[in-house]
């Protein structure tokens, strides 16, 4: 029996800080110091790779807080 949920839609490192419109390192430095950047904490995928929740991010895009998205 299929499931009818979908898996959260994520954003890569590259595509969160195109988005955010920072380079890629800012987000790695950050994300090594604090364990999270502008709030926002990755997933850790298989390969090694991070998954940014990408409704987190375009909230943040979009100057609104986290707790007001609900998190």
């Amino acid at each position: 029996m299929a499931s009818n949920t979908q898996p959260p839609r994520g954003y890569s490192t590259a595509q969160t800080a195109a988005v955010l419109g920072v380079q890629i390192p800012t987000i790695h430095v950050r994300l090594r110091e604090r364990g999270e950047y502008l709030g926002l904490r990755p997933v850790k995928l298989a390969n090694r790779r991070w998954l940014w929740p990408a409704d987190q991010v375009d909230a943040v895009a979009r100057g609104e807080t986290l707790s007001e998205v609900g998190v």
